[in-house]
């Protein structure tokens, strides 16, 4: 099954009740900071992507799957906000140590034009894959701290 495109509205119908305002403010934000959304209904769920329009570069997926809402961050710019990345809460941190490591870092068999994430958090070092990196289940605890990251990145993507 190829991916179909779909409106907003459709990607917001099966959101869970609890996660629409996150999701709509999360969406209001995107679009009021020069981003472009797409969404689309793909055989794991449903997707939504912001790109933003001066780079062309996604920033975010928001990926609507069977266990939850979970949103995936590019964090390109991470290294110019690393006091925020200890502020994450533990849970936040322990999805960032069970993703996958970036292959082209660690073991250099990436394709060269892969660009994993090499950072610090709390004396942690990590070396990890910008697929599965900053890829969080949306909880009550972790909304606010994405939503943080999201505008740390795209002020520094804005600065760029």
């Amino acid at each position: 099954m190829s991916a179909e495109k779909i409106s907003y509205e459709q990607f917001l119908e099966p959101v869970e009740l609890n996660r629409r305002d996150f999701v709509q403010n999360l969406h209001n934000y995107m679009l009021d900071n020069g981003c472009k959304a797409t969404f689309e209904s793909k055989k794991t769920g449903l997707l939504g992507s912001y790109k933003h329009t001066k780079t062309k570069k996604s920033v975010i997926n928001l990926l609507l799957k069977k266990h939850g809402l979970l949103v995936r961050i590019y964090g390109e710019n991470i290294g110019n906000y690393p006091d925020f990345l200890n502020t994450l809460p533990k849970e936040m941190v322990q999805e960032i140590d069970t993703a996958g490591i970036c292959r082209r870092i660690a073991h250099g068999t990436c394709s060269p034009k892969c660009s994993g994430y090499d950072f610090v958090i709390k004396d942690n070092h990590f070396q990890k894959c910008r697929y599965s990196c900053f890829e969080f289940l949306v909880t009550d605890t972790s909304s606010a701290f994405i939503s943080a990251f999201i505008e740390n990145e795209l002020k520094e993507r804005a600065a760029a």
